[in-house]
């Protein structure tokens, strides 16, 4: 969720926040900024988690390209659902001529 709110806010042009957002939206164990997203496990991560034992082998981003990605995924998402409206429009205009 934070993620997609990240990448609406990068499409959009918005800066990732104030430093206040910042420290709200921070690391609550560490109290550091969130610097990386962990692919395996969906996180979003600060420097000191990061090092640690449990993501250190994980592969991570930085947060703008990891917006990116998501953006990415999820424009090719809408893409493909309004083609397949498309056809279903064509399909229930064929059917309604031929009603008719």
């Amino acid at each position: 969720e934070r993620v997609l709110e990240l990448a609406r806010r990068l499409s959009r042009g918005e800066a990732l926040g104030t430093e206040e957002e910042e420290e709200e939206e921070g690391c609550q164990r560490h109290r550091e900024p969130l610097e990386v997203f962990c692919k395996e496990d969906g996180a979003l991560l600060c420097a000191i988690c990061r090092e640690s034992r449990a993501h250190r082998a994980h592969t991570v981003l930085p947060l703008p390209e990891a917006a990116r990605e998501f953006e990415e995924q999820i424009q090719a998402g809408l893409q493909t659902l309004k083609d397949d409206r498309d056809k279903l429009l064509e399909l229930r205009e064929a059917e309604m001529r031929r009603n008719w």
